[in-house]
């Protein structure tokens, strides 16, 4: 897999990294108008992942504070209705659509549409892939976020005492989000030497993509795979660490070990990951359950975007610092990556408080 390229200081998201001209015809009502009378279409996958809902709350948020009008859509993870909001948002003359999605691959039509109608499209967060219509893409580095996770992975193995070789259990994320094989990959890189040199064992066997993801991100069907793992795998020996990809599978797969005896008094529970640090998983965090997550800071993702809206529709050079990784099948997307943090117990009060990402009551069990 192609390296991503050195990404930018948080800090510096707007200021750094390459440019690309926005001179591509599309958008000119747009851009020729004031922001008071531009609204910029939203469309996220879901409210039930905290982490959307934060999504859309900054976005909103920081767009409104820049003059425009908002029109913010949740598709309650079904294609046809994001299907819907798009079109009915193409029709309303939106004049910038920002598309996090619930597939990647299932927006064709509408997205063809509305280049037809020279409405620029950003992907956020997820990459839109099969298509032309999409201008630029605005997300962390999802192979380092991978790489962080495994990394954890190994420190919470480490400083967990237990003998070589570990048993380990490999989650993926769902298979219709581009994201989900970054994640895995870049988790992969750090992994596969030590399964390899049997330091790491897979006691069932399972580490392809295809096996290990998890349609929809779905907590539910993590916890059900895990109780059928521990089954099949573990009933003379003990998991002592599972790569999660996501918070909301991490409380799932920790739900299931609860039920098959572990944690509280039972044996001990083992490494977990995560990401997003959504605040549940923060609390289970500090409280010695889950081990780890990654947090990716969602006001800075909503600040590179609307940046992005601003120089598309000034027809300004726009911020990106990578224009070779994210090739969503027909074209290379040009992206604006932001810098994933790696949190456990040890950091993850400073961090997310210093980000103002949570306050300290919030924190409280």
């Amino acid at each position: 897999m192609r390296k991503i390229l050195a990404v930018a200081a948080v800090a510096a998201l707007a200021l750094t990294g390459c440019g690309r001209s926005t001179d591509t015809g599309t958008g000119s009502t747009a851009a020729a108008s004031n922001p008071a009378d531009i609204t910029v279409g939203v469309a996220m996958p879901t409210k039930t992942s905290e982490r959307w809902i934060k999504d859309g709350d900054y976005i909103k948020s920081q767009l409104e504070a820049a003059g425009y009008k908002v029109n913010l859509q949740y598709a309650n993870d079904d294609i046809p209705t994001q299907v819907t909001q798009l079109q009915d948002m193409i029709t309303k003359k939106n004049g910038v659509l920002v598309v996090a999605s619930i597939d990647g691959t299932a927006l064709k039509g509408a997205l063809a549409d509305a280049k037809a109608d020279g409405i620029p499209v950003i992907a956020y967060d997820r990459l839109l892939r099969d298509t032309d219509a999409v201008e630029y893409y605005t997300t962390f580095d999802n192979l380092k976020v991978g790489k962080l996770q495994a990394e954890s992975l190994l420190a919470g193995l480490e400083a967990s005492g237990k003998p070589k070789p570990w048993n380990v259990e490999l989650f993926a994320g769902s298979p219709d989000d581009n994201n989900a094989t970054f994640f895995f990959n870049g988790a992969m890189e750090v992994l596969q030497p030590k399964i390899d040199d049997g330091t790491i064992k897979i006691q069932s066997g399972e580490t392809d993509f295809k096996t290990v993801a998890t349609l929809r991100w779905d907590a539910a069907v993590a916890k059900k795979r895990m109780e059928n793992l521990l089954t099949k795998s573990y009933s003379d020996k003990d998991v002592n660490g599972v790569l999660a990809p996501y918070d909301g599978l991490s409380r799932g797969i920790i739900a299931a070990l609860k039920g098959s005896g572990y944690g509280a008094g039972g044996k001990d529970l083992p490494v977990v990951t995560g990401q997003d640090a959504e605040l549940e998983s923060v609390k289970s965090i500090l409280a010695g359950e889950q081990y780890s997550s990654v947090f990716k800071n969602t006001q800075d993702l909503a600040k590179a975007t609307v940046t992005m809206i601003q120089e598309i529709l000034g027809k300004k050079t726009v911020t990106v610092n990578d224009t070779e990784s994210y090739d969503n099948g027909v074209k290379k997307v040009p992206t604006q990556l932001l810098d994933p943090v790696s949190v456990d117990k040890s950091n993850i009060e400073k961090v997310l408080l210093d980000a103002k990402y949570y306050t300290a009551d919030q924190l409280k069990s």
